[in-house]
C-alpha cells in the first residue's frame, strides 16, 4: 500500500501543522506575542480597588506583588470562583485573600509552543512573564497566542473553501 493510499498517512498529513506553523511555534518568543506590560497591585490592595482597576484597564488579570516580588495572580476566573456570591467585604478585603498564590511563570524568551502546551495541559489562561531577576514584565494570555497564530496565515488562506472531495468526519466537531 502506497503512502497516498494509507488512511493513517492521510490523517497525519491532514493534521500535521506544516513548516510555517511549526516554525512559528518553536521560534517565536513570548515577548513578541504580548502587547501590554503587566498590570500590578500590592497584596494589600482591596478587592474593590483591584476589580475596578481591571475594569478600567480592560484586563482579564492582574499580578499581585509583595515586597517587589510576584506573590500571585488575580483573574476573572478568581472573581467568579472565589469572590462572586461569597460573603466578602470588597472594600476591606485584600486581593491576597482571593488571588492564586505563586503562579507558574515563564521567561519572556520562552517559545510559543512551550507556553501553549503548558496552558492547554494545565488549564491556564494567563502566564506571567518574568525577567532574569524574577520581576514580572508582562502576562501572556491564551487570547494573545490565538491571535498570534491566527495572524500567521493570510486572510485568503483562512477563507479558502473546503475541499469538496475531503472525506466527511464520522463525528461532528464544535457546538
Amino acid at each position: 500500500m502506497s503512502g497516498e493510499d494509507d488512511p493513517r498517512a492521510q490523517v497525519f498529513d491532514d493534521e500535521h501543522p506544516g513548516p510555517i506553523l511549526e516554525s512559528a511555534l518553536a521560534n517565536t518568543e513570548l515577548s513578541e506575542v504580548v502587547s501590554q506590560p503587566a498590570l500590578t497591585v500590592s497584596a494589600s490592595t482591596t478587592l474593590a480597588d483591584t476589580i475596578h482597576l481591571m475594569q478600567k484597564e480592560r484586563r482579564a488579570c492582574i499580578l499581585v506583588m509583595e515586597n517587589d516580588r510576584l506573590a500571585g495572580i488575580f483573574t476573572e476566573r478568581d472573581i467568579l470562583m472565589k469572590v462572586a456570591g461569597q460573603p466578602l467585604d470588597l472594600v476591606h478585603t485584600p486581593v491576597s485573600v482571593s488571588m492564586t498564590a505563586d503562579p507558574f511563570t515563564l521567561p519572556a524568551d520562552a517559545n510559543v509552543a512551550f507556553a501553549l502546551n503548558k496552558m492547554v495541559l494545565e488549564g491556564f489562561r494567563h502566564i506571567p512573564l518574568v525577567d532574569d531577576a524574577g520581576r514580572p514584565t508582562a502576562v501572556v494570555s491564551m487570547r494573545n497566542l490565538i491571535e498570534y497564530l491566527g495572524g500567521i496565515y493570510s486572510r485568503e488562506m483562512l477563507t479558502v473553501p473546503p475541499d469538496p472531495n475531503q472525506p466527511r468526519l464520522k463525528s461532528r466537531e464544535g457546538a
